[in-house]
């Protein structure tokens, strides 16, 4: 079996060359995509259950459709890595999410059959109806155009607006709905509810039986189609719950739901679709983590796993001489519950990451105070506005790169009422092999921004749990707190709690020879680098400036009191954050020196390891070593 195993998957390096086999041999095929899948991401992670769950659907698409004419777009864009096997990258899938590799979401500049590049939810149905209008400008009637999006995304407002949007327009566009019931976390909301409620109507089944078998499931779809899709579409109008009549509300035609992964099936369907003129939706049902058993069980540890055994399933953990340090992520988690316990009026809200965030402790031990709204960034913030405006203490835990989606209601909702919002910015910094969608580069720069707003970063786990107590307090307006994904350093959590200053960064090594000026975790490397740099007889002074906005003046007035040669570090872009307010101080009180900044550079970072990518920006323990003992020989 091992030995004539890819025998088909060989011999496929485009979607032209999928479409010479019979129907017969997709299932086999399907099964030596998933297989190779499971090989991969077990050594390279990735992102594994959703790409096992869209494996047939993505061979039905290419198969039927004449792609890349034809466009496709993936909702988000982990579900696509049988996408990009097909898709000519099958020799190089090896790279996937590495330093100078391809990518782990569908990227333009990647290929031509990635018609969009995407990374953050719901998304896709406004970008396949402004492809299928340009079609329409063009003339280009012939033209088809797939949005694939997942049933998390669809609890995304922006979803729901191009669904209104589309409705009334006559663009050839087909949304195909993959409805596993889970994002990274199991859906949230109404919406999930009512599809279920569509999944298991009994009603709803008998007639979707029916409609197969006028379908092809008996006997050919033939040159009547019209007339029968128009009498189906009739039929679910009267016939099922007012709850199914949701995609017909928009003005879309609805079809399913449908077996996901049968392969045939799928390419008969969509063959049939792709005569029908207008918008139109398929429901597709399929199952996270398909076809590798301890995937299907546990779908949200098998999201994306890291490495694994592809045999046992079992986690690989490497060996560590010490205990490891929690991540920053469990420190939230653990201090936002022993706060709460202490305060009634602290909630937590995430958007769709309970575990990532680590909200999910809090969901579990507090379930009354503690919200997941689902894939709607822009609405947890609205909703945190109106907790807080009702006297509630909201913790909004957000990761950086989502929280650009909901800036407007930072701003409108939030700050200029000036309400106690306490936003947990995690994911902050350049987050690895996820890559530029996925980075958290700009919060820093952004929040720094807007008035009324208090921005934080911890150096460490210690840090953070005194952040949270202390923004808890009787703090007036929002405050962020942001801090990287993954593990901090071993320090001793201190009980009880300590109230920090606002405003007031902390002097971490006296010197005499440079000043190194950081915010946050990064500040840790600058730790590292400085022992290294008096080793080598050079004597640097080490300020953590905790605090963004309000920045520490008086601290800077003793630094360019003291130094005529000055570092600013910070993992976010060098555009707008702490460097950009060092120089403003500067300039404003008519001080004179050599300010160096240290960051992320004003472009989009690829994806990589962390150390990786700090290495290439140049802001690693060596890159500031060395940035020392060049301002130092000038």
């Amino acid at each position: 079996m091992e030995a004539n195993r890819n025998t088909l998957l060989q011999n496929i390096n485009t979607p032209a060359d999928l479409r010479k086999l019979n129907e017969e041999q997709l299932p086999g095929l399907s099964e030596e995509i998933r297989q190779l899948i499971i090989d991969m991401v077990s050594t390279n992670p990735g992102h594994l259950g959703a790409s096992l769950g869209a494996v047939e659907l993505a061979v039905a698409i290419h198969y039927v459709f004449n792609t890349p004419f034809d466009k496709l777009i993936w909702d988000v864009g982990h579900q696509a890595y049988a996408h990009k096997i097909l898709t000519g990258r099958k020799d190089v899938f090896h790279t996937n999410r590495k330093h100078h590799g391809i990518s782990g979401f569908p990227k333009i500049s990647e290929s031509e059959y990635d018609a969009f590049g995407v990374g953050h939810s719901s998304t896709s149905i406004s970008a396949a109806l402004g492809m299928a209008v340009a079609a329409s400008l063009n003339q280009e009637d012939e033209r088809q155009h797939i949005a694939v999006i997942g049933d998390g995304s669809m609890t995304g407002g922006m979803a729901m607006e191009a669904l209104n949007n589309a409705g009334v327009s006559e663009s050839n566009l087909l949304v195909i709905l993959n409805d596993n019931g889970i994002a990274i976390d199991k859906s949230a909301g109404a919406f999930s509810e009512y599809l279920i409620d569509i999944v298991t109507s009994k009603t709803y089944n008998k007639l979707k039986d029916k409609v197969w078998i006028l379908m092809g499931g008996r006997t050919k779809y033939g040159k009547n189609s019209r007339a029968i899709v128009k009498q189906i579409g009739n039929a679910v109008k009267s016939t099922i719950l007012k709850k199914s009549n949701l995609f017909e509300a928009f003005n879309f035609r609805y079809f399913g739901p449908v077996d996901g992964h049968d392969v045939v099936r799928l390419t008969k369907i969509l063959g049939d679709l792709k005569n029908i003129k207008g918008p139109k939706l398929l429901h597709v049902i399929t199952v996270k983590g398909k076809g590798f058993k301890q995937a299907e069980k546990d779908q949200i540890t098998f999201h994306a796993p890291g490495a694994f055994d592809k045999k046992t399933g079992r986690i690989i953990e490497y060996p560590c001489e010490h205990k490891p340090p929690p991540k920053y992520q469990t420190v939230f988690g653990r201090t936002i519950v022993e706060l709460a316990k202490n305060n009634s009026r602290i909630v937590g809200i995430t958007p769709a990451m309970p575990t990532g965030s680590s909200l999910n402790i809090m969901m579990a031990q507090i379930p009354d105070r503690a919200f997941d709204v689902g894939i709607a960034e822009q609405h947890a913030v609205s909703f945190a506005a109106g907790l807080a405006a009702a006297g509630m203490v909201p913790f909004c835990n957000i990761y950086s790169t989502f929280l650009q989606r909901a800036y407007d209601q930072i701003i409108h909702d939030v700050a200029l009422q000036n309400l106690h919002v306490v936003f947990c910015v995690d994911r902050a910094g350049l987050v690895g092999e996820d890559g530029p969608t996925h980075h958290g580069a700009f919060d820093l720069a952004y929040l720094r921004a807007v008035p009324n707003m208090t921005v934080a970063a911890p150096i460490n786990e210690e840090e953070l749990r005194n952040l949270m107590y202390t923004a808890q307090l009787n703090v007036t307006g929002p405050m962020a707190i942001r801090y990287p994904r993954g593990r901090g350093i071993n320090v001793e959590w201190k009980i009880p709690f300590r109230e920090l200053i606002i405003g007031k960064g902390q002097l971490i090594k006296e010197g005499d020879d440079i000043a190194v000026l950081s915010i946050g975790h990064v500040g840790n490397s600058v730790i590292d680098a400085c022992k290294e740099l008096d080793d080598q007889g050079i004597n640097v002074a080490h300020y953590d400036m905790r605090f963004l906005k309000p920045i520490d003046e008086e601290l800077l007035v003793v630094v360019f009191s003291k130094f005529k040669k000055i570092i600013t570090v910070e993992d976010g872009t060098i555009v707008g954050g702490l460097g950009s307010a060092v120089l403003e101080f500067m300039a404003d009180h008519h001080y004179i020196a050599q300010v160096k900044r240290l960051g992320i550079p004003d472009k989009f970072i690829e994806q990589g390891t962390i150390p990786e990518l700090h290495a290439e920006c140049g802001y690693d323990v060596a890159g500031i070593v060395k940035t020392v003992k060049t301002i130092l020989s000038k």
